[in-house]
């Protein structure tokens, strides 16, 4: 990780290394697989596969900008959102990321990048609306940790590969179906592929989502530290998972697909995803706010 103020954790840097080699390792065997079953195809899949993890890679912060309605905005346009984001970089002595606003009444932010020169940091029209400067500068300081650790990079990798194995399972299933006739092994290949599919999908959405949830903690820990207020950051997520459930149902589901990156996440009240959140529980997240208070407050008394 480049040199910042930000604390490093082990913890979480072990755990984005497992996750990239378990994932890559699924994401081998599903090529393995598909190449075995159907040995005619194999150059259109490595081509296919290829072409797209490049494009996700490169263009990932993009797609995600695009995706969530974030457009970059000047000083002029948003003082404080940029003086609370020099602030922070100043403090944690890293390279101003862009700033962004989305048009929403969702109050949320998220960060995305490769690395801290072509970082963006983003924050919804409902959150600078609804939370106080110190609670904003908590919020950005958690993001900005997202961005110093890497792990968003890592997230938007391991979050695709997932994707990626389902859409090249459908592709070679789709060739497979039109090559019946002529391939002995389409048969096998049909029955095979789907089920391969569901594995390496499952397994990956389970790691990603283990990876989701201790890095949401370590980024709340690391900006808290760094800022020295754990009581601002834990009223802005008080806040904010409280006015989550103001939001038309309508809204949450638009901006669902995106929680593995946003501050917290956005659930409509009958959704699934509860079972399997990306992130840990409003308890979770408070009772280590109250931890790290603690520390710093021995800290302060030694």
């Amino acid at each position: 990780m480049p040199h910042t103020r930000y604390p490093p954790d082990r913890g979480l840097t072990t755990r984005m290394v497992m996750t990239m080699f378990l994932i890559g390792l699924l994401y081998v065997i599903l090529v393995g697989v598909l190449i075995a079953l159907l040995r005619g195809a194999w150059p259109l899949i490595l081509i296919i596969a290829g072409g797209l993890f490049v494009a996700q890679f490169w263009f990932s912060d993009r797609i995600a900008a695009y995706s969530m309605g974030a457009r970059e905005v000047a000083r002029e346009q948003a003082p404080e959102l940029h003086g609370a984001v020099d602030r922070l970089c100043a403090l944690a002595d890293m390279p101003k990321p862009r700033v962004a606003v989305a048009d929403t009444d969702v109050p949320n932010a998220f960060a995305t990048g490769r690395s801290q020169k072509n970082s963006l940091v983003c924050a919804t029209t409902g959150l600078l609306r609804r939370l106080e400067p110190d609670e904003l500068e908590g919020v950005l300081a958690h993001e900005l940790s997202h961005v110093a650790h890497r792990d968003v990079a890592v997230m938007t990798i391991a979050s695709f590969l997932g994707v990626l194995a389902g859409i090249m399972t459908r592709a070679a299933l789709w060739g497979g179906l039109s090559r019946g006739s002529r391939n002995n092994n389409a048969g096998i290949a049909l029955l095979l592929i789907p089920l391969v599919s569901a594995v390496i999908y499952a397994i990956s959405f389970l790691l990603t989502r283990l990876l989701s949830r201790y890095r949401e903690l370590s980024a709340d820990r690391a900006g808290a530290l760094l800022t020295g207020r754990p009581s601002a950051l834990a009223a802005a997520l008080t806040k904010v998972t409280g006015q989550m459930a103001r939001i038309p149902t309508r809204d949450l589901r638009k901006v669902e697909p995106f929680n593995a990156f946003f501050f917290a996440p956005a659930l409509s009240g009958e959704s699934i995803t509860r079972l399997f959140s990306s992130h840990p529980t409003l308890d979770q997240r408070l009772q280590q706010l109250a931890r790290v208070s603690a520390q710093l407050g021995q800290a302060g008394r030694g």
